[in-house]
């Protein structure tokens, strides 16, 4: 397991609502097929990688920035996020929804079946695809760590924003630009193509949140560095959290010998002690779907979820 510092350098934004903001472009780099297959193998893994708990832990401490405790909430690609422990002793009483990007992904608790609710006193809880979730029907949608391994981002946003009701909140985690740029730099010189696709930076995420319909984004990020006891140890975890997803990666397979020449860079690499330090970007948002505006038009369509959400909200402020 590496062994953590937090960077001193930290950042925080919080993004104006530019209603003319582009939404994210699925990158041109990114392989889908690849995508799926790494979310495969990290689902078959027996629980999610050592720095999505991490980052788990560091997120679940921003919940009490909630006015009150969601009554349910979507946990988003649940088994690589790690955050069911974390979330739950924040808030207890909420119901929790995983959401899985596959069928080949099930919750551990279900045992093989796709949908199986499980009762935790007075709260049931339940594992569904991506377009099963009900539209409207949770208070928070809650994505550790997956952002980053999803091309269509555009289409990602539209889910959650469907998801919330009116006054929900979004919580999320990803990597930001500056992550492995040690990695990424060694490939470049050693002249071995792209070690990885691009990872977005916070302000685009922030105007694209603004763009799917979502309210008051906030973006902040830290940078985390890893280290390991040898390059071997180092390439080991790098593997547990994901791939190369670029499309324009090396093409075949590497050879043993293309092997010890990397684990060789990175020797070089090491401090005195051996051990072998990498950068992480860490880019954490939160947003809200707030109540819908109607446009003023001889005829206008407002979803019943929402006439519903608006009246109870009106109920409420008597």
């Amino acid at each position: 397991m590496p062994s953590a510092a937090l960077h001193p350098e930290s950042s925080r934004a919080l993004r104006s609502a530019h209603a003319g903001a582009p939404a994210i472009e699925s990158p041109p780099q990114f392989d889908a097929i690849a995508a799926q297959r790494v979310r495969r193998r990290i689902g078959a893994a027996a629980q999610a990688p050592w720095l999505h708990l991490e980052v788990a832990r560091r997120m679940a401490e921003r919940l009490p920035i909630l006015r009150q405790p969601p009554p349910c909430w979507l946990d988003w690609w649940a088994h690589q996020g790690g955050s069911e422990a974390v979330v739950r002793a924040m808030i207890p009483h909420a119901q929790r929804i995983a959401v899985e990007p596959d069928p080949r992904t099930p919750d551990r608790r279900t045992r093989g079946r796709w949908w199986s609710p499980r009762r935790w006193g007075d709260r049931v809880d339940a594992t569904l695809r991506p377009d099963a979730v009900v539209p409207g029907s949770v208070q928070m949608v809650w994505a550790n760590m997956m952002l980053h391994a999803c091309g269509d981002t555009a289409s990602l946003f539209a889910a959650w924003q469907r998801a919330l009701a009116v006054d929900g909140f979004l919580m999320f985690s990803t990597l930001g630009p500056a992550t492995l740029t040690e990695l990424r730099q060694l490939y470049e010189q050693a002249g071995w193509g792209p070690a990885f696709h691009p990872f977005v930076d916070m302000h685009d995420i922030g105007d694209a949140l603004v763009h799917a319909g979502f309210a008051d984004p906030v973006m902040d990020q830290e940078q985390l560095t890893l280290t390991w006891s040898s390059p071997r140890a180092a390439l080991d975890e790098l593997r547990a959290l994901g791939g190369n997803l670029h499309a324009q990666r090396f093409a075949g397979l590497r050879t043993p010998r293309w092997c010890e020449r990397l684990l060789a860079l990175l020797q070089q690499r090491t401090d005195a002690h051996g051990r072998l330090a990498l950068t992480f970007e860490i880019v954490y948002g939160h947003a809200v779907r707030p109540v819908p505006r109607v446009r003023v038009t001889p005829t206008a369509t407002v979803p019943l979820q929402d006439l519903r959400a608006d009246l109870f909200r009106q109920r409420g402020r008597r």
